[in-house]
């Protein structure tokens, strides 16, 4: 097949420039998983707090979060794992290959890296095959060592059989994704909206699953996070869901490589629009340019944090009911003067709004980094633009869409919200109180600077440290770890707004924190080597 020749070398390719970050990838997922459930028999023993936490899990906003629970009769600690961790593992896995896929596919394209390749004697798809391929055997690998792991941890209701699903799951939850976003590589002309597209998709297929798991089984049978759930690991193992996304993988790759074969080099099936002949104004300074090359970043992720308000807001109507008639969930959420159990909720998901929308936030600032390594920003720097007003453009589009991302995920969720529910929230409670994580993203988004400025190979490390956020603040209750971890996180000094006051001290000194660090950052970059 000469379409593949020499794919085992590229695969050889492959593997060598991600030596260290695949590895990476696959101990921190294992890690994560194991570490949660070794903490979950100590956490819930069984008993009227397992039961407590069964009761829980029946309402609809955590079925929206988590998916259905399973299982909830005779909540065994495989349940509550499979329940509580599948849905979030298989998203982060997801990603995983999404960043893989995106980055041997269209990224090497728009570098001219396969230009380089295809000049030797290689087959005209042997570079997709060779990411396929070795996306496949991370995917397996992780699969395999995740599903052995829980298996000889011998914890109550995790049997081998069930554990090696759970990583079956996982692996096929990747090796679809990874199909995907070669596919979708094929379609678009740049590595930007190919990225854009594939976490559209993984966007889409969260919010189907939710909207389905609250009411219609065929909307999360569509979605491939919905499927995997229906695996219901460690209760019934049902294998069907794997079977059936392993054939979708197939047919997903098999039309990948035929558009990759039909396609021109650096073209893509989706093609770009024509620019004006003639630049506005505006376009010829560094900022007008910063926002031009972000436009799609910043209209995608606006209207999908409003999106993502919405969903939320929509499952109002329902907690209300469910609070009013669980007193057992009373119990687990005890009421706290003044406040309702869903000003308790709303405060939970302001911090998860805040950590999905530092996302575009880094995103943006990030850019700056790659333009230098594609060679674009030597032609800027080359002309009348000093280094501080390049990376100030790219500063000041991240820091305003951070307040503007907040603005429409919280008007999101208070319009719908105010459609379901007989005493809408407070808009201008709720508003304030999603600005003020608004200096916690921003001093997230200095660390960024400042690691552009003086370390930019280690820029990237920005998404581990997101990553730890995450999962301190989202499962630091759940899984009772101390509070002091919250607090090596720039959220963790954001009190549990609305219900508890945002000091202006407290801005003050996170507002002059990010200052001092951006201006560090600033330095550090009018000082390096453009390519250091």
């Amino acid at each position: 097949m000469t379409q593949f020749t020499n794919l085992r070398t590229l695969m050889g390719f492959v593997w060598r420039r991600d030596r260290v970050r695949i590895p990476v990838w696959i101990v921190s997922l294992v890690a994560i998983t194991l570490a949660v459930a070794i903490s979950f028999p100590e956490l819930y023993p069984p008993g009227p707090e397992r039961d407590i936490l069964a009761e829980t899990l029946k309402n609809p906003a955590m079925t929206a979060m988590l998916g259905p629970g399973y299982g909830l009769d005779n909540y065994h600690i495989g349940a509550v794992m499979a329940h509580q961790m599948l849905l979030f593992s298989a998203i982060a896995v997801a990603i995983m290959n999404i960043l893989l896929s995106i980055r041997h596919t269209r990224s090497d394209e728009e570098a001219g890296r396969i230009e380089v390749i295809r000049s030797l004697p290689v087959g005209k798809l042997a570079n997709a095959g060779a990411t396929f391929l070795v996306l496949v055997i991370v995917n397996l690998a992780l699969a395999a060592i995740t599903g052995v792991s829980l298996g000889v941890l011998g914890l109550e209701g995790m049997d081998l059989a069930g554990s090696l699903l759970y990583g079956c799951a996982l692996g096929a939850t990747g090796i679809f994704f990874a199909t995907a976003a070669i596919l979708i590589a094929q379609l678009t002309e740049t590595a930007r909206g190919a990225l854009g597209l594939s976490f559209a998709l993984l966007g889409a297929g969260y919010l189907l699953r939710a909207v389905g798991d609250l009411g219609s089984e065929g909307l999360s049978l569509i979605s491939p996070l919905g499927l995997i759930l229906r695996t219901k690991v460690y209760v019934q193992n049902a294998w069907w869901p794997v079977v059936l996304l392993g054939a979708a993988s197939v047919i997903v790759i098999l039309l990948a490589f035929r558009l990759n074969s039909m396609r021109d080099l650096e073209a893509g099936f989706i093609a770009a629009r024509p620019g004006s002949s003639t630049a506005s104004p505006f376009l010829q300074s560094p900022l007008g340019l910063a926002l031009r090359l972000q436009k799609t970043t910043i209209i995608g992720w606006t209207l999908g944090m409003f999106v993502l308000g919405v969903s939320y807001g929509s499952i109002f109507g329902e907690i209300d009911a469910f609070f009013q008639t669980s007193d057992i969930f009373e119990l687990l959420l005890p009421m706290m003067e003044g406040f309702s159990l869903t000003d308790q909720f709303t405060a939970t998901l302001l911090a998860v709004m805040t950590m999905i929308g530092l996302i575009p936030v880094l995103l943006i600032m990030l850019k700056l980094k790659s333009e230098e390594q594609a060679n674009r920003t030597e032609h800027l720097l080359a002309r009348a633009v000093s280094r501080r007003t390049l990376m100030g453009s790219y500063l000041i589009i991240s820091l305003c869409l951070a307040v503007l991302g907040q603005i429409v995920s919280v008007l999101g969720l208070w319009s719908a919200s105010a459609a379901v529910l007989d005493q809408p929230l407070n808009l201008a409670s709720i508003l304030k109180a999603g600005l003020a994580y608004v200096p916690s993203m921003w001093l997230m988004l200095s660390l960024a600077v400042l690691m552009i400025g003086f370390a930019p190979k280690l820029a990237n490390l920005i998404w581990l440290y997101l990553g730890y956020t995450f999962f301190v603040i989202y499962f630091g209750g759940l899984l009772q770890l101390p509070e002091w971890l919250s607090k090596t996180t720039p959220l963790g000094f954001v009190p549990n707004v609305p219900m508890e006051p945002m000091s202006s001290s407290r801005i003050a000194v996170m507002v002059l924190a990010a200052s001092i660090l951006l201006a560090l950052g600033m330095v550090g970059y009018e000082r390096r080597d453009i390519y250091g």
